[in-house]
Formats: structure tokens, sequence, C-alpha cells
């Protein structure tokens, strides 16, 4: 019998709103969870050197900086006007492109213009999968890579979800819905994705236990020929 997440908060804020807020505080608050997420990434081996790259879930630009310094080019999507403000003043270069836009409508992008796609942190805020990954799959050359890094299912049914906490003490948390691994799984093999490797990382130190599940699912797909 499949298990079943746990019913939507009703205080949760929508994506928009929670991250004009949460966009002047992101970087400078601990997140463990965006921390391994920007560790994973840099040692996923992805073929950056020389690549086009449309990098979705953009935020504040800390993943953006480090696929720069690698990429002949970046396109970096989000859909807050105030991450991607934090990320534009980090002055990345000519090379590098901000779009707001919300992911989960068609992109503006040409077909087969992008290398490798990456997604990062983005997933648990969108209702449906598949437009998502149809468009990672349209915007992919043939052969391309898609990377993505969630927070771990598992997390999610334990009662976690994107968050944080305000100068008055008051915790926010962020609009979320549950995708299961078979979920990712599915919906990348009916868009013309096939898996390369599939990691549940937990941070450095801390005890795996059922108290403690992975803290990311990430998934190396690449685009079939």
């Amino acid at each position: 019998m499949p298990i079943s997440p746990p019913d939507t908060p009703d205080d949760e804020i929508p994506v928009r709103t929670a991250y004009r807020a949460w966009a002047a505080i992101y970087d400078d608050n601990e997140n463990r969870t965006r921390d391994l997420d920007a560790a994973c990434l840099a040692s996923a081996g992805l073929p950056l050197k020389g690549a086009k790259i449309v990098e979705f879930g953009a935020g504040t630009g800390k993943n953006t900086a480090y696929l720069a310094r690698h990429a002949a080019s970046v396109v970096a999507i989000d859909i807050s006007p105030e991450m991607l403000a934090k990320a534009r003043a980090r002055r990345l270069g000519d090379h590098v492109t901000f779009l707001e836009h919300d992911i989960s409508r068609d992109w503006p992008l040409a077909a087969g213009s992008a290398d490798i796609v990456i997604g990062n942190l983005v997933l648990e805020h969108v209702r449906d999968l598949l437009p998502v990954m149809a468009q990672a799959a349209r915007t992919l050359r043939p052969g391309g890579r898609l990377y993505l890094s969630e927070l771990h299912p598992c997390r999610q049914l334990a009662g976690s979800q994107a968050r944080f906490d305000q100068a008055d003490g008051s915790t926010v948390r962020v609009e979320a819905y549950y995708h299961g691994v078979s979920d990712y799984l599915a919906a990348a093999e009916a868009t013309g994705f096939s898996l390369l490797g599939l990691e549940e990382p937990i941070e450095t130190g801390a005890r795996v236990s059922a108290e403690t599940p992975p803290r990311l699912l990430v998934l190396n797909l690449v685009k079939r020929v």
C-alpha cells in the first residue's frame, strides 16, 4: 500500500511570496540542505567545461556562480525577482543570463539549445513534474544531460519542507508538493530520459537511521537520442 504524504499545512505561503521575503536572508541563514546541495553539484562530475547550461531554480545564484566558472554560457531561471536580484549582484559575467519565469510554463528557450539542464531544490514547489521535465527535454540537445537535486521524499514524509525563520521569530513554510522517487523516475521516462545514476546523500557526520533519512535525492539523467 503506498505511503501517503502528510496533509498540506494551512500556514504555507505561495512560492513567489515566500521567496520575496526569504531573498534578503537566504545566503546567510543556516541551511544544511542548501549547503549539501551545493557540495553535491560540485562533486557530480558533470561535463561543464564549454557547455551551454540552463539552470532552473537558480535563486540567489550560489550554484550559478560555480557553473559560470566552467560553462560557456548559463541561463539561470527563477520565479522570484528578488532572488534573481541577489544573483545578478554577483556580476558573474556576460555569458550568464538571468530569466524570471515560472518553470511549469513553456520555457522561452530554443529547442535543443542546451547541453546540460540543472535543477536544484525547486521541484518540491511544483505540483506536476511532467511539464517541467518535458520542457527540460525540449531544451536539451539529444544526448544532453539533466541533473536534479531535490529534498528527499522521505524527509517530506517526515514533515520537512522549505522553510525559514523571520525576524519576529515566526516560521514561514513555503508551498510544497510531495513527489516520491517513483514519481521522478516515471516523469523522466515519460519525457525521454534514461537514468544514469541515483544518489541519496546525507551530510557528513550525520548518523543514518529512521529518524535521519537521506537529505537529498540526486538524479543524473540523459536525453535519449
